[in-house]
């Protein structure tokens, strides 16, 4: 796998730090599903944008189409720690490898606003709260994984004393955030209304705003939704990098379901980033979705072009960001400029905690 992207996305907007969501809804006065909701949809006679809000997802939708939701549930990945000689850092945990091993990032304390690059292999960190102690074997997933160009933003590591790192997560750990968020928020605020299968790093946060409510009233419609499974690592906040490999599990049910769905005529409209690599990780050269499980390196790009969706449910992405040049190859080009200069000119909200985009392309 790469570690840099082949292409960058084509989308071209301002910096939107002054857009970024730093509570999740709750805490500003909404429902999960009160954010707001672009529909960008592309038909014979062009290009439409409605506003409206996440409650109002049906309306946008038909029977038999297919929500892909992910069932991945956040688990508390960031815990403080000290490097000898350098002082206090913020650890991130991404995912434990089938060596035993662990896949793991140093951002600088106390809020890890900014990743560390300058780690070198065999360093150890101490982490907090009487935690275990991690040496940095090898740069994950290759040397030279910083889209900067130097230094190494995620590490193999491995415990020194015994394998305790996961119970001490457990008793200490707090949910991965990054400096924008105004405090901190428990780890149920990390949760989705379809997490059963603890693992991610990070949020799958395009399932945020689904309430039992909403759930209920879609499949109450003929909207079918189906899950999937696929366990996030740790995104980057820099421009150019690759996703890394993930763990996803697509079963025979959902494969099945899908398929039917394409064959009928029905939109697969995936919830997410993650549920459309993970999709899409199972699907052959014509598009018909298998079982499949283990770890994903697919990248959807112009080079590997979306084969199953045909729709996307989705939170707002950093320019260059490889998540945004997923929605350009399902959404097209045309349609995602569309829709982010609107959701900039109407202030919409970035980031885990912000308001979301319905994406529906001709077909």
């Amino acid at each position: 796998m790469t570690t840099s992207l082949a292409h960058v996305p084509h989308t071209v907007f301002r910096e939107t730090g002054d857009l970024t969501a730093d509570a999740p809804p709750e805490a500003r006065g909404l429902r999960r599903d009160g954010i707001r909701l672009l529909v960008a949809s592309e038909t014979a006679g062009g290009t439409t944008v409605a506003h409206t809000t996440f409650a109002h997802l049906g309306g946008h939708l038909g029977p038999g189409d297919l929500l892909l939701v992910n069932n991945s549930a956040t688990v508390a990945g960031e815990v403080d720690g000290r490097v000898p000689g350098r002082g206090a850092v913020v650890v991130h945990v991404a995912t434990e490898l089938d060596d035993c091993t662990w896949v793991v990032e140093l951002r600088s304390a106390p809020d890890a606003a900014r990743p560390l690059l300058d780690a070198v292999e065999g360093d150890v960190v101490e982490l907090a709260a009487g935690g275990p102690r991690l040496r940095l074997e090898t740069p994950y997933p290759r040397p030279n994984s910083s889209p900067t160009g130097h230094g190494n933003r995620l590490w193999r590591a491995v415990e020194l004393d015994d394998c305790v790192l996961a119970a001490h997560l457990e008793r200490h750990g707090r949910p991965i955030a990054y400096g924008y968020l105004r405090e901190r928020f428990p780890v149920a605020d990390y949760q989705t209304v379809f997490a059963q299968l603890p693992g991610s790093a990070e949020m799958a946060s395009a399932g945020r705003p689904f309430t039992p409510a909403l759930v209920t009233r879609l499949v109450s419609s003929g909207i079918h939704i189906a899950p999937i499974t696929l366990h996030t690592g740790l995104s980057s906040q820099e421009a150019g990098e690759a996703p890394q490999p993930e763990r996803f599990a697509v079963s025979g049910d959902t494969a099945a379901l899908v398929n039917l769905v394409r064959t009928r005529g029905g939109r697969v409209v995936a919830v997410g980033t993650t549920a459309t690599r993970a999709i899409e990780s199972a699907a052959d050269e014509s598009g018909t979705v298998h079982a499949a499980a283990g770890w994903t390196d697919v990248v959807i790009s112009p080079d590997r072009p979306a084969r199953v969706v045909d729709g996307l449910v989705t939170g707002w992405h950093n320019p260059d960001a490889s998540h945004l040049l997923l929605v350009e190859s399902v959404a097209g080009a045309g349609l995602t400029q569309r829709a982010y200069d609107e959701a900039v000119a109407h202030r919409y909200l970035w980031h885990e905690f912000g308001d979301a985009g319905l994406f529906l392309p001709a077909r």
